[in-house]
Parts: C-alpha cells; structure tokens; sequence
C-alpha cells in the first residue's frame, strides 16, 4: 500500500513550492529510488495541467564520470540543462542516495571543475528565478542510505523527513502559510537593522547588512524548510565563528571547524577533522573566502543532525554561515563556483 504522505508531498510540493500553472513545462530530476514520489508529481502536474518531464539519475554515474572522466568532461555542460534553465518555468529536484559516501574518495580538484562548469548556467537559473520566470525547489525522498547517514531507521527517517514537512498535518499548505507569515515579521524586523553581532562558545562574529535583504524561506526552494538569511556586505565580515555541527562535502565530514575572519575575508581556519579538504574548498577562487550566507534556522521540528543540511541547517535556534556565493535576491555581490 502506497503511504499517503507521499501523495500529500507531492500535491505540496507541485501546488504550493511551485505553484504550478496550466502550460508550464516541469522538470523532474531524481535518482530511481525515489520513483514514488516521482510518480506521484508526474500525476499532480499533468492535473495542473502542465506539462511534466522527468530526468532520472542512475545510480554510480556520478562515481564513474570522476573516476574515468578527463577535464574535457569536468570542463563541459549538458545543453539539455541549459534549455531547460532558460525555456522551462519549473525545477524540481528530489534528493535520495544509495551511497552516500560513492564520491568521498574523489579528487576535490575535479568536483570544483565541473562544479565551475556550471556557473553560466546558474547565471540564467539565478536571473530568471528573480524575475519570476521559473520556479524551483528541491526536496528529500527518504532511502536506506539517508536514513543509515542520520544514524535512523528507515521507517524513523520516514517520520522524520514527512513530520518535518509538516505533511503529519492536516492540512501542510496552510501551516507553511502561517510560517510563512511568522517570518515575513522576521525579515520585516532584521531589514531595518544594520549591524548584526554573533556570540556563543568560540564564537564572536560581527557584519553589517546595511542594505541588503533578508529573505523568508517557507516552502518556496527547499521542501522542508524554515529559516531567514541575508548576504552581508562583503569586507564587513570580522571575528571568529566555531561551528558545533561538522560541515558535509561530497560525502565527506569536516569536523569542528573555526574559521577566522578579518574585513570579509578568511584568514585562518581549521578543522579537527577535514582540515586539507576545508583548505581546499576554501582555495577554490577569489570569492569562497568570503561570506555568502548568514542564515538563523526556524524550523523547530527539526531537533537532531542527520548530516544532511536541507535538514541541518534550518534547525530551530541555529545560526549557519556559508563562505562563497552569495543569492542575488539579497543584493550579495559574492561570487564563486
């Protein structure tokens, strides 16, 4: 028997994360696993009469496009993804690993290169998902593998990810509605501030965000969701921050790290676990030494770390801080690939 929360995200996330329009053509991207949630976009798109396409991911191709691809191949981009970044109206992405380690032992040299060989794509991605042009959200579908990674169940993880996107309510839509509210007062706050202060244990940060806007994240972008963020002025960026989670790339931990910055930039940073992969990262161009994002989670029913940050980093009373780009919608003038 198909569990109903499936039907219920799916109708959330075609309705209300997309807000999906008779015409629009739909994108459906995500790996095998994830088929019934698939299956039931597919059938809520066509009700919205749109018209939806789906790209399945097939598991290991991202292990062996690293392990036998050249830097032709990391250097070049599918034309398919650039059609639909500048044609479509409507991207949605479902998360869901077989392995969430199949890329820990891949050289960060060549992610950072096909990552770079994004960045124009993500040029016409960023500019008409701020004109209003296409809509976007990315979300989880709940496998062994995640459950495995967040130390649960599979069925606790199903809990966990659908009791998170409210979907154990009886009507999700109007909850999100009444998040949406709470932090549009929020922002509504934050945006007459100027100069912000962050302290904690090893941690004294402080930035200005004097113009610059502070965005209301509610279902929108990331299903589940539940935190407001800006981009601070970039050279405003002074202090030292120790983050108490450890920070997740490609499948690999990076524990305990502190990062030290003076006038935007990172001029020290370590990690207990990591550190070279941290330096890495933090070396990959001018712009991922400075800050992009200073988040605050909201979504209280989010309450353990499960190495997954569509989760992690909207957890009620956390602060977050992400080095390199920045969102255009704030006004951030950060770039990096």
């Amino acid at each position: 028997m198909a569990d109903p929360r499936i039907t219920r995200m799916a109708d959330v996330l075609i309705h209300y994360s997309l807000n999906l329009k008779k015409g629009d053509r739909l994108i459906i991207k995500a790996p095998y696993m994830a088929l019934p949630l698939v299956h039931e976009c597919y059938r809520a798109a066509l009700e919205a009469g749109a018209h939806p396409e789906v790209h399945t991911l097939v598991e290991g191709l991202d292990e062996l496009f690293y392990r036998y691809g050249s830097d032709d191949h990391f250097d070049a981009f599918s034309p398919r993804e650039m059609v639909v970044a500048r044609e479509y109206q409507a991207y949605l992405v479902i998360w869901g690993d077989y392995n969430t380690k199949q890329l820990s032992g891949v050289d960060p040299q060549k992610i950072r290169r096909s990552r770079r060989a994004r960045t124009e794509f993500e040029r016409i991605f960023d500019e008409r998902t701020l004109k209003g042009e296409l809509n976007w959200c990315g979300t989880q579908f709940p496998t062994h593998a995640d459950a495995q990674e967040a130390s649960m169940g599979l069925f606790e993880y199903e809990d966990f990810v659908y009791n998170a996107c409210l979907l154990d309510k009886e009507d999700p839509v109007a909850e999100w509605r009444k998040i949406d509210a709470i932090q549009a007062r929020i922002v509504k706050y934050l945006d007459t501030k100027k100069q912000f202060r962050i302290q904690a244990q090893d941690t004294d940060l402080t930035f200005s965000a004097a113009g610059r806007k502070w965005v209301n994240c509610s279902g929108q972008n990331n299903f589940p969701d539940g935190e407001v963020f800006t981009s601070p002025i970039e050279n405003t960026v002074n202090g030292k921050i120790r983050f108490s989670f450890p920070g997740i790339y490609a499948g690999r931990a990076i524990e305990d790290i502190q990062l030290e910055f003076k006038d935007g930039k990172v001029v020290g940073a370590s990690a207990a676990q990591g550190e070279e992969l941290l330096q890495t990262v933090l070396d990959t161009d001018a712009g991922a030494r400075f800050v992009g994002e200073i988040a605050v989670g909201t979504n209280y029913g989010i309450q353990r770390f499960t190495r997954n940050m569509l989760f992690d980093e909207k957890i009620g009373g956390t602060v977050h801080l992400a080095v390199g780009n920045c969102y255009p919608e704030t006004g951030g003038q950060n770039f990096s690939t």
